[in-house]
């Protein structure tokens, strides 16, 4: 084996160049697409509606609507219940979401190039 030949014989610049061109592209691809999930809401509620939190796609709780008829004074654990619920359901969504985003443009291959993108 001679040192410092690397791939000439092989035409594997050529190979290396496209290889690393479609990674910049895939980059690109990536940083326009988490600057959308940036921008997504999703919604999750619970109690029937009664509770709806608002997320955006960076998990960022937005806001929270809840019905009068679901405030009880005597009954504080059941509210908190429900807003919890209503969070973690709009969380779950925005997860969801993003993931699926972010799949269409790796082809699935999702977060395991360690950091390479």
């Amino acid at each position: 084996m001679a040192k410092g030949k690397g791939f000439g014989g092989f035409g594997g610049g050529m190979n290396m160049q496209a290889m690393m061109k479609q990674a910049q592209k895939m980059q690109e691809s990536m940083l326009k697409a988490q600057e959308e999930i940036a921008q997504m809401e999703s919604t999750g509620t619970a109690g029937g509606g009664m509770v709806t939190a608002t997320v955006t796609g960076t998990s960022t709780l937005k806001s929270i609507d809840i019905k009068p008829d679901v405030v009880d004074p005597d009954d504080i654990d059941m509210l908190q219940d429900l807003v919890v619920a209503a969070v973690n359901e709009a969380l779950k969504a925005a997860s969801d979401k993003s993931q699926s985003q972010m799949s269409a443009i790796t082809g699935g291959i999702g977060g395991g190039l360690g950091g390479l993108l």
